[in-house]
């Protein structure tokens, strides 16, 4: 896998190199604003995209949704020194697949790096039945939430909650959409109906 590392702190950039040649990973270049992320993505094709979300020029977030509008589908994670919700919010409108925190640890990069592969697969499967990349996008957010509650009270992991909400959108002739819309209701309706249950 080769990797393109968005960082405007060449001291960060190359702590990062390091950690990638432990993993194995090889890196496609470096880029140090947004302009450079957007031009050198598209130029070197990397097969994933390590991006600081503050840096010169335009942010990070800007920089993958260029990089999308461009046509280069790559798994982008995002860096961040700040824990922002909103944040990670507006990361997956863009399509991000995996978000950290800094400092990074090199078993959180190969995690991060591994999901954000496996979703970005999920991403082009939702793409598939979804022409619009904006359409795509705002399925993409359904399917996470019906996921994340799927995982929580199936136990399921986050692959096999994505594929039980894709079998089942295959077998009754569904979009996926639609079926994790209806997975969220009634996952929901069960805990209400729960929480509201008196005790005995």
């Amino acid at each position: 896998m080769k990797v393109l590392i968005v960082e405007d702190d060449p001291v960060i950039a190359m702590g990062m190199e390091q950690k990638l040649a432990e993993l194995g990973y090889g890196v496609a270049g470096r880029a140090s604003s947004g302009g450079q992320a957007v031009d050198r993505a598209l130029a070197l094709r990397p097969d994933a995209i390590l991006m600081d979300l503050v840096i010169p020029e335009f942010d990070g977030l800007e920089a993958a949704r260029r990089i999308a509008a461009g046509g280069l589908r790559v798994p982008v994670v995002a860096i961040t020194a700040h824990e922002d919700p909103g944040m990670v919010d507006a990361a997956i409108s863009v399509g991000v697949a995996a978000y950290l925190m800094k400092p990074v640890s090199t078993a959180q990069l190969r995690s991060a790096l591994e999901l954000a592969v496996t979703r970005q697969a999920e991403f082009e499967a939702l793409r598939s039945e979804n022409a619009d990349l904006r359409q795509a996008l705002e399925t993409r957010k359904i399917v996470e939430r019906a996921k994340g509650l799927l995982m929580d009270q199936a136990q399921l992991s986050e692959s096999d909650a994505f594929a039980a909400i894709q079998q089942r959108a295959r077998r009754t002739g569904r979009r996926m959409a639609d079926v994790a819309a209806e997975i969220a209701g009634a996952i929901d309706v069960l805990a209400e109906t729960t929480k509201a249950r008196p005790n005995r």
